[in-house]
């Protein structure tokens, strides 16, 4: 009895997953961390094949077959859930006795997972605990690659989105305008610009200074915003000209509203320390039916000619752009020599 539990102790050292079978296969001994898969359900005195199915090599159902198996790596699973799969020798005894010895195989990773095992679980000269290291050390490299990609993934966005951006009032530039107009025309696709202009916007520069000038700038590009559609692209060409590009336009009359929108609230006193300062909106609108494939060139050209119809016009208009437009004599540049608006 003494020489039995001799044997199990150092079988529980050297393979703390094997499972000892009696000649009719119960087992008889259970090494401590096969044991750890099934904590509530003891092993010892259950038959091996209740408990453990054979998956390869096929045909194995009896104590007879399996032992004919000796010396073959056997590919078992558990059979009840989690049917964790396992790896076995099996090494036959002389007083008819078996040892299966078990390991997770390359599956290492997950049955330490699974079962919270550490490296007290397995023999000290077990190949597992290294693969399991490395496996570890692996992980982590890829989670420090991953966040790195994920940090310059995000550091390459935001120096697009800056290099698309007018960095006082945080609309679209002048480079996004021109991507967004070639990506339209190429796509044939029915869409509008429009070409605003501020109207007595250097009287305010000239009466209070550049950061009022600034002020009226944030304001009018908020307002802009606010006045157009969430699909509407708003941008800021530089100084105090702006345009609107207004994708999937279908008729001339919403395009007459959003002007009117931008120009009447845009005739609203902006309030800069106490100081009101007028300004006004001239625009001028160019509408490229489906199909048109005028360059961008052209279409930037026309919403110009009709804009400069409405500083002609008196300013505060909105004019939409037609051939006799870009006649000569139509297309003067307005008149320089604004009167100061600011005023308290």
């Amino acid at each position: 009895m003494s020489e039995v539990i001799q044997d199990t102790a150092v079988l529980d050292k050297l393979c703390p997953m094997h499972l000892l079978l009696s000649a009719t296969g119960v087992i008889g001994h259970a090494g401590p961390t096969i044991q750890k898969l099934r904590p509530q359900s003891p092993l010892v005195g259950q038959r091996f094949f209740d408990t453990m199915a054979v998956k390869r090599p096929r045909g194995i159902h009896g104590m007879e077959g399996l032992r004919r198996a000796t010396g073959v790596k056997l590919h078992l699973a558990l059979r009840d859930a989690p049917r964790t799969e396992l790896k076995g020798l099996l090494v036959p005894l002389g007083d008819g006795r078996t040892i299966v010895n078990l390991s997770f195989g390359i599956s290492i990773f997950d049955g330490v997972q699974d079962y919270a095992l550490t490296n007290a679980d397995f023999a000290a000269t077990d190949m597992a605990i290294e693969m399991l290291y490395l496996m570890e050390a692996k992980s982590a490299a890829m989670e420090a690659s991953r966040r790195l990609n994920l940090r310059l993934q995000e550091a390459r966005i935001a120096a697009e989105e800056q290099a698309f951006t007018d960095i006082l009032t945080g609309l679209k530039n002048r480079r996004a305008l021109n991507a967004v107009l070639e990506r339209l025309i190429t796509a044939g696709e029915s869409f509008a610009v429009m070409h605003i202009d501020l109207d007595y916007f250097k009287a305010v520069n000239d009466s209070l200074g550049h950061a009022a000038g600034d002020h009226v700038l944030q304001t009018v590009a908020r307002i802009m915003v606010q006045e157009t559609r969430s699909s509407d692209m708003v941008v800021r060409l530089g100084g105090d000209e702006f345009t609107v590009v207004l994708p999937d336009v279908r008729n001339e009359s919403m395009l007459k509203r959003i002007g009117q929108r931008i120009i009447d609230q845009l005739e609203e006193p902006i309030q800069f320390k106490g100081e009101a300062c007028k300004v006004s909106a001239s625009i001028g609108t160019v509408w490229i039916q489906r199909g048109d494939r005028q360059s961008r060139e052209v279409v930037l050209a026309n919403a110009d000619a009709a804009l400069y119809a409405s500083k002609h016009a008196g300013r505060a208009r909105h004019t939409f752009y037609s051939p006799a437009l870009r006649r000569p004599a139509n297309f003067d540049p307005p008149a320089s020599g604004e009167q100061d608006a600011c005023g308290s």
